[in-house]
């Protein structure tokens, strides 16, 4: 069962034995369905929720509501700058923050590892990884390299800010870093058909990147002893320089049988087969597009755009 929030002081104040106090932030669009799994986990860590909506049009707001959550609407660009718009403009009860999706929640060993943290001040660190744990077609995904996936989403107010790229934003920690092992579940509860949509649109935004890549602000890749995202954008350059197309296929080669991807069963064949190779080839098909779009503009007299 889930603990209750921390009690807090008649002034107001967090309890004193909570060293670390947190308020939490929650980017939301017609979340009905995951929400209030989110906000009920979220209250065991937080007595200060904020909720920032992008006009959904079903129920997430009078769900919010009944979980007390502060809400606001601002209108959607991309994930970073909807992240860095919540930083910048809400007024948080507390110095520490936790970024959540609303399809995000916590699991009862997290709630735990946060709840020991608060306790002791968060033990010298400025922020926090935590590994996403994927559930699709109701089975979790834990092979195929898939798990864990590590996020900085837990960080003291004024030491993260999240990157301003197209796709694929992650936060940049200016301070020391640690990690919690105990996961939080992306509880992905989407249809097929609006996953497919979702990632249509997000493979544009992915083209773009890699064609006109963000200046400045953003995670450079590095192998060698560098965090979680800089390891995993060094690795995406190396993928990025192998042929279009094969990369798709040796991609899901590696995910679904080195990696053991099938031991995940249907579920984990389709996101698989989704995830490493449909939209990886998606991407390699627009790169593909675009350059003969380019080739016939110059055929045309007209000149390149690089």
């Amino acid at each position: 069962m889930l603990k209750a929030p921390a009690e807090t002081a008649q002034n107001g104040e967090t309890a004193a034995a909570d060293l670390m106090p947190i308020s939490v932030v929650v980017l939301t669009f017609n979340s009905e369905l995951t929400i209030g799994k989110t906000l009920e986990c979220a209250r065991c860590v937080s007595d200060d929720i904020h909720v920032v909506d992008s006009y959904s049009r079903d129920r997430t707001l009078q769900i919010a509501e009944s979980y007390g959550a502060r809400i606001v609407q601002h209108p959607f660009v991309h994930y970073g700058d909807q992240r860095n718009w919540a930083m910048d403009n809400l007024a948080f009860k507390h110095g520490w923050q936790l970024h959540l999706d609303s399809d995000e929640f916590l699991s009862p060993a997290l709630i735990a590892a946060i709840d020991a943290l608060k306790k002791n001040g968060g033990d010298g660190a400025d922020g926090f990884y935590l590994p996403r744990l994927t559930r699709f077609l109701g089975r979790e995904i834990r092979h195929g390299g898939h798990y864990p996936t590590w996020h900085l989403r837990l960080f003291r107010s004024g030491a993260g800010r999240c990157e301003s790229r197209r796709y694929d934003q992650h936060f940049i920690l200016n301070g020391a870093a640690r990690r919690i092992h105990a996961p939080m579940i992306d509880d992905n509860r989407m249809s097929l058909k609006e996953w497919t949509d979702r990632h249509n649109r997000w493979s544009d935004a992915e083209v773009e990147e890699i064609l006109h890549p963000t200046r400045g602000g953003v995670i450079e890749g590095q192998l060698r002893g560098g965090t979680p995202m800089q390891m995993k954008r060094a690795l995406r350059r190396l993928f990025l320089r192998l042929p279009l197309f094969v990369r798709a296929f040796a991609f899901f080669i590696y995910r679904y049988f080195v990696l053991l991807g099938f031991l995940d069963g249907g579920p984990g064949l389709i996101y698989n087969v989704l995830q490493t190779f449909w939209y990886r080839f998606l991407i390699d098909a627009k790169l593909y597009e675009r350059s003969l779009s380019e080739e016939e503009f110059v055929r045309q007299g007209g000149r390149s755009v690089e």
